[in-house]
């Protein structure tokens, strides 16, 4: 199964940390541990601490138990990150072929990674959000940035403020 949160990447790897730990040891309701993450990360809201406990557990760095989520012992590394992007995390795939076939001179963008996704972006997405196009161009976007902390991609385009086209191709560890 391949979950579609894909929360806004930290800076960098190692602060990813913060957010697994304020799921508990002990098996909590999700509503208890997206409280937990709220309030120990200053989450906006509820939907983006679900989003992150869903995203988490992608990584194999939380697990769902019959008593509820609880983070595991698995140690937080870019190769964990990596495997569970490519494996649990719905485009990633897509996300790695358009890298594969990228080069300096024909790179991808976020753009690409849409175009190439659209038609199986979730009928009930498009039903429910009338913004549905920008929200999952965003989420390829956000993908494409997970891709480059992990050094499957390396951005090839814009600017250190994110200024300009940004564009990727496939990064060392692809």
């Amino acid at each position: 199964m391949r979950l579609k949160p894909v929360p806004e990447p930290p800076v960098a790897l190692a602060d990813l940390e913060a957010f697994r730990r304020a799921v508990p040891l002990v098996p909590g309701r999700e509503n208890d541990c997206c409280t937990r993450l709220r309030e120990r990360l200053d989450l906006p809201d509820r939907r983006v601490a679900n989003d992150w406990l869903a995203f988490l557990r992608a990584l194999g760095l939380v697990e769902e138990t019959p008593r509820g989520f609880r983070r595991t012992d698995a140690d937080l590394t870019a190769g964990r990150v990596r495997e569970g992007l490519r494996e649990r995390v719905l485009f990633a795939p897509e996300a790695a072929t358009l890298l594969a076939d990228a080069s300096p001179s024909n790179p991808v963008t976020p753009a690409d990674l849409f175009e190439a996704t659209r038609g199986s972006v979730p009928r009930h997405d498009r039903a429910r959000d009338p913004e549905w196009e920008a929200t999952w161009l965003d989420r390829a976007d956000r993908l494409l940035r997970w891709f480059v902390l992990v050094d499957l991609a390396a951005r090839v385009g814009g600017d250190a403020d994110g200024n300009g086209d940004v564009a990727y191709v496939a990064g060392d560890a692809a």
